[in-house]
Protein backbone atom coordinates (compact mmCIF):
# COMPACT_ATOMS: atom_id res chain seq x y z
CA UNK A 1 0.00 0.00 0.00
CA UNK A 2 1.26 3.48 -0.78
CA UNK A 3 2.72 4.98 2.38
CA UNK A 4 1.07 8.32 1.72
CA UNK A 5 -2.49 6.98 1.76
CA UNK A 6 -4.38 6.98 5.05
CA UNK A 7 -7.36 4.61 4.85
CA UNK A 8 -9.19 6.03 7.87
CA UNK A 9 -8.78 9.57 6.58
CA UNK A 10 -10.01 8.40 3.17
CA UNK A 11 -13.17 6.94 4.69
CA UNK A 12 -13.82 10.16 6.61
CA UNK A 13 -13.34 12.21 3.46
CA UNK A 14 -15.75 10.07 1.48
CA UNK A 15 -18.37 10.02 4.24
CA UNK A 16 -18.23 13.81 4.37
CA UNK A 17 -18.53 13.93 0.59
CA UNK A 18 -21.57 11.64 0.56
CA UNK A 19 -23.20 13.60 3.37
CA UNK A 20 -22.72 16.86 1.49
CA UNK A 21 -24.69 15.61 -1.53
CA UNK A 22 -27.28 13.52 0.32
CA UNK A 23 -30.98 14.30 0.42
CA UNK A 24 -31.94 13.13 3.89
CA UNK A 25 -35.63 12.83 3.05
CA UNK A 26 -34.79 10.16 0.44
CA UNK A 27 -33.11 7.85 2.94
CA UNK A 28 -36.24 6.04 4.26
CA UNK A 29 -37.51 5.44 0.72
CA UNK A 30 -34.16 4.02 -0.40
CA UNK A 31 -33.98 1.75 2.63
CA UNK A 32 -37.52 0.48 2.05
CA UNK A 33 -36.91 -0.10 -1.66
CA UNK A 34 -33.77 -2.14 -1.06
CA UNK A 35 -35.23 -3.88 2.03
CA UNK A 36 -31.92 -3.25 3.80
CA UNK A 37 -30.88 -2.87 7.42
CA UNK A 38 -27.97 -0.61 6.47
CA UNK A 39 -27.91 3.09 7.35
CA UNK A 40 -28.81 5.39 4.44
CA UNK A 41 -27.80 9.00 3.94
CA UNK A 42 -30.08 9.59 0.96
CA UNK A 43 -27.49 10.23 -1.79
CA UNK A 44 -28.46 9.31 -5.35
CA UNK A 45 -26.30 6.85 -7.25
CA UNK A 46 -25.09 9.46 -9.72
CA UNK A 47 -23.88 11.92 -7.12
CA UNK A 48 -22.36 9.11 -5.05
CA UNK A 49 -20.36 8.10 -8.12
CA UNK A 50 -19.26 11.69 -8.68
CA UNK A 51 -17.94 11.91 -5.11
CA UNK A 52 -15.97 8.67 -5.59
CA UNK A 53 -14.56 9.76 -8.95
CA UNK A 54 -13.41 13.10 -7.52
CA UNK A 55 -11.82 11.32 -4.57
CA UNK A 56 -9.91 8.94 -6.84
CA UNK A 57 -8.66 11.82 -9.00
CA UNK A 58 -7.35 13.54 -5.89
CA UNK A 59 -5.65 10.39 -4.57
CA UNK A 60 -3.47 9.11 -7.36
CA UNK A 61 -1.26 7.45 -4.74
CA UNK A 62 -3.98 4.84 -4.18
CA UNK A 63 -2.48 1.52 -5.29
CA UNK A 64 -4.06 -1.95 -5.37
CA UNK A 65 -3.57 -2.65 -1.67
CA UNK A 66 -4.83 0.82 -0.84
CA UNK A 67 -8.04 0.61 -2.86
CA UNK A 68 -8.82 -2.86 -1.47
CA UNK A 69 -8.21 -1.65 2.09
CA UNK A 70 -10.36 1.41 1.43
CA UNK A 71 -13.19 -0.79 0.09
CA UNK A 72 -13.05 -3.02 3.16
CA UNK A 73 -13.08 -0.02 5.50
CA UNK A 74 -16.00 1.57 3.66
CA UNK A 75 -17.87 -1.73 3.86
CA UNK A 76 -17.33 -1.92 7.61
CA UNK A 77 -19.24 1.36 8.15
CA UNK A 78 -22.55 -0.37 7.29
CA UNK A 79 -23.59 2.81 5.48
CA UNK A 80 -25.25 2.21 2.13
CA UNK A 81 -23.46 5.01 0.28
CA UNK A 82 -20.12 3.75 1.62
CA UNK A 83 -20.76 0.23 0.38
CA UNK A 84 -21.92 1.49 -3.00
CA UNK A 85 -18.84 3.71 -3.06
CA UNK A 86 -16.62 0.71 -2.30
CA UNK A 87 -17.95 -1.11 -5.37
CA UNK A 88 -17.46 2.03 -7.47
CA UNK A 89 -13.89 2.52 -6.24
CA UNK A 90 -12.98 -1.10 -6.97
CA UNK A 91 -14.52 -0.88 -10.44
CA UNK A 92 -12.68 2.36 -11.26
CA UNK A 93 -9.36 0.86 -10.16
CA UNK A 94 -10.03 -2.69 -11.32
CA UNK A 95 -6.94 -2.69 -13.55
CA UNK A 96 -4.85 -2.55 -10.38
CA UNK A 97 -6.39 -5.70 -8.96
CA UNK A 98 -4.78 -9.13 -9.13
CA UNK A 99 -6.02 -12.71 -8.61
CA UNK A 100 -5.14 -12.64 -4.92
CA UNK A 101 -7.77 -9.95 -4.36
CA UNK A 102 -10.62 -12.30 -5.28
CA UNK A 103 -10.86 -13.51 -1.67
CA UNK A 104 -11.66 -10.00 -0.42
CA UNK A 105 -14.15 -9.52 -3.24
CA UNK A 106 -15.83 -12.79 -2.28
CA UNK A 107 -16.11 -11.70 1.35
CA UNK A 108 -17.78 -8.46 0.30
CA UNK A 109 -20.14 -10.32 -2.03
CA UNK A 110 -21.20 -12.64 0.78
CA UNK A 111 -22.03 -9.61 2.89
CA UNK A 112 -24.00 -7.79 0.16
CA UNK A 113 -27.49 -9.34 0.31
CA UNK A 114 -28.84 -7.20 -2.54
CA UNK A 115 -28.67 -7.04 -6.32
CA UNK A 116 -27.81 -3.34 -6.01
CA UNK A 117 -24.34 -4.24 -4.71
CA UNK A 118 -23.87 -7.73 -6.14
CA UNK A 119 -24.52 -6.83 -9.77
CA UNK A 120 -22.01 -3.98 -9.91
CA UNK A 121 -19.40 -6.12 -8.20
CA UNK A 122 -20.08 -9.01 -10.58
CA UNK A 123 -20.01 -7.08 -13.85
CA UNK A 124 -17.64 -4.19 -13.11
CA UNK A 125 -15.12 -5.87 -10.80
CA UNK A 126 -15.22 -9.66 -11.10
CA UNK A 127 -15.81 -9.75 -14.87
CA UNK A 128 -12.79 -7.68 -15.94
CA UNK A 129 -10.62 -9.39 -13.33
CA UNK A 130 -11.53 -12.85 -14.64
CA UNK A 131 -11.09 -11.75 -18.25
CA UNK A 132 -7.55 -10.58 -17.47
CA UNK A 133 -6.77 -13.61 -15.34
CA UNK A 134 -8.45 -16.72 -16.84
CA UNK A 135 -7.16 -18.85 -13.97
CA UNK A 136 -9.96 -17.27 -11.92
CA UNK A 137 -12.50 -19.21 -13.98
CA UNK A 138 -11.92 -21.91 -11.38
CA UNK A 139 -13.36 -19.53 -8.80
CA UNK A 140 -16.47 -19.06 -10.94
CA UNK A 141 -16.76 -22.85 -11.23
CA UNK A 142 -16.77 -23.04 -7.44
CA UNK A 143 -19.18 -20.13 -7.03
CA UNK A 144 -21.74 -21.60 -9.39
CA UNK A 145 -22.26 -24.49 -6.95
CA UNK A 146 -22.31 -22.30 -3.83
CA UNK A 147 -25.19 -22.47 -1.35
CA UNK A 148 -25.49 -18.66 -1.43
CA UNK A 149 -27.66 -17.69 -4.39
CA UNK A 150 -26.01 -14.26 -4.58
CA UNK A 151 -22.69 -16.00 -5.22
CA UNK A 152 -24.32 -18.17 -7.90
CA UNK A 153 -25.79 -15.03 -9.47
CA UNK A 154 -22.34 -13.43 -9.46
CA UNK A 155 -20.85 -16.39 -11.34
CA UNK A 156 -23.46 -15.92 -14.07
CA UNK A 157 -23.27 -12.13 -14.31
CA UNK A 158 -19.46 -12.13 -14.35
CA UNK A 159 -19.77 -13.65 -17.84
CA UNK A 160 -22.29 -11.08 -19.09
CA UNK A 161 -19.98 -8.21 -20.20
CA UNK A 162 -17.98 -10.39 -22.56
CA UNK A 163 -21.06 -12.04 -24.03
CA UNK A 164 -22.75 -8.66 -24.43
CA UNK A 165 -19.83 -7.58 -26.62
CA UNK A 166 -20.37 -10.61 -28.84
CA UNK A 167 -17.33 -12.31 -27.32
CA UNK A 168 -16.96 -14.00 -23.93
CA UNK A 169 -17.12 -17.56 -22.70
CA UNK A 170 -20.42 -18.84 -24.05
CA UNK A 171 -19.62 -22.49 -23.36
CA UNK A 172 -18.99 -21.76 -19.68
CA UNK A 173 -22.17 -19.74 -19.35
CA UNK A 174 -24.18 -22.43 -21.16
CA UNK A 175 -22.84 -25.05 -18.77
CA UNK A 176 -23.69 -22.94 -15.73
CA UNK A 177 -27.14 -22.02 -17.02
CA UNK A 178 -28.02 -25.59 -17.94
CA UNK A 179 -27.13 -26.74 -14.42
CA UNK A 180 -29.23 -23.98 -12.83
CA UNK A 181 -32.09 -23.83 -15.30
CA UNK A 182 -34.59 -25.32 -12.85
CA UNK A 183 -33.55 -23.10 -9.95
CA UNK A 184 -36.37 -21.86 -7.73
CA UNK A 185 -34.54 -18.68 -6.73
CA UNK A 186 -35.87 -15.65 -8.63
CA UNK A 187 -32.54 -13.78 -8.76
CA UNK A 188 -30.81 -16.75 -10.37
CA UNK A 189 -33.64 -17.30 -12.85
CA UNK A 190 -33.54 -13.61 -13.74
CA UNK A 191 -29.76 -13.63 -14.17
CA UNK A 192 -29.87 -16.55 -16.61
CA UNK A 193 -32.52 -14.77 -18.67
CA UNK A 194 -30.62 -11.49 -18.53
CA UNK A 195 -27.41 -13.00 -19.89
CA UNK A 196 -29.36 -14.81 -22.63
CA UNK A 197 -31.18 -11.58 -23.52
CA UNK A 198 -27.96 -9.59 -23.86
CA UNK A 199 -26.23 -12.37 -25.81
CA UNK A 200 -29.24 -12.52 -28.11
CA UNK A 201 -28.73 -8.93 -29.24
CA UNK A 202 -25.68 -9.96 -31.28
CA UNK A 203 -26.13 -13.74 -31.57
CA UNK A 204 -29.86 -14.48 -31.63
CA UNK A 205 -29.47 -17.81 -33.43
CA UNK A 206 -27.06 -19.03 -30.75
CA UNK A 207 -29.52 -18.17 -27.98
CA UNK A 208 -32.55 -19.58 -29.81
CA UNK A 209 -30.73 -22.79 -30.60
CA UNK A 210 -29.69 -23.24 -26.98
CA UNK A 211 -33.15 -22.48 -25.64
CA UNK A 212 -35.13 -24.73 -27.98
CA UNK A 213 -34.39 -28.09 -26.29
CA UNK A 214 -34.59 -26.45 -22.85
CA UNK A 215 -37.70 -24.28 -23.14
CA UNK A 216 -39.84 -26.73 -21.18
CA UNK A 217 -37.36 -26.70 -18.26
CA UNK A 218 -36.75 -22.95 -18.07
CA UNK A 219 -38.79 -20.72 -15.79
CA UNK A 220 -41.15 -18.09 -17.15
CA UNK A 221 -38.87 -15.39 -15.72
CA UNK A 222 -35.90 -16.79 -17.63
CA UNK A 223 -37.83 -17.22 -20.87
CA UNK A 224 -39.43 -13.77 -20.85
CA UNK A 225 -36.02 -12.15 -20.51
CA UNK A 226 -34.24 -14.50 -22.90
CA UNK A 227 -36.53 -13.98 -25.91
CA UNK A 228 -36.79 -10.18 -25.77
CA UNK A 229 -34.38 -9.50 -28.63
CA UNK A 230 -35.17 -12.54 -30.75
CA UNK A 231 -37.30 -12.06 -33.84
CA UNK A 232 -41.05 -12.64 -33.69
CA UNK A 233 -40.87 -16.11 -35.24
CA UNK A 234 -38.15 -17.30 -32.86
CA UNK A 235 -39.92 -15.80 -29.84
CA UNK A 236 -43.32 -17.31 -30.63
CA UNK A 237 -41.85 -20.71 -31.44
CA UNK A 238 -39.85 -20.89 -28.22
CA UNK A 239 -42.66 -19.69 -25.98
CA UNK A 240 -45.01 -22.21 -27.59
CA UNK A 241 -42.68 -24.99 -26.43
CA UNK A 242 -43.46 -24.14 -22.82
CA UNK A 243 -45.95 -26.45 -21.08
CA UNK A 244 -49.26 -24.59 -20.84
CA UNK A 245 -49.35 -24.67 -17.07
CA UNK A 246 -45.83 -23.24 -16.72
CA UNK A 247 -45.93 -20.32 -19.15
CA UNK A 248 -46.24 -17.74 -16.41
CA UNK A 249 -43.86 -19.33 -13.88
Amino acid sequence: MGEMFDVDAGVRELVEGFRAVAEEERAPQMQAYLKSDLAFMGAKVGVTRSVVQRFLREHEELDAAGVVALAEALWATRIWECRAGAVMALSKRVKLLAPEHIDVIERLLRDSYTWALVDGMAMDVVAPLVERHPELNGTLDRWVEDADFWIRRTALLALLPGLRRGEGDWDRFARYADAMLEEREFFVRKAIGWVLRETGKKRPALVAGWLEPRAARASGVTMREAVKYLDDEQRERLLALRPTGRRGL
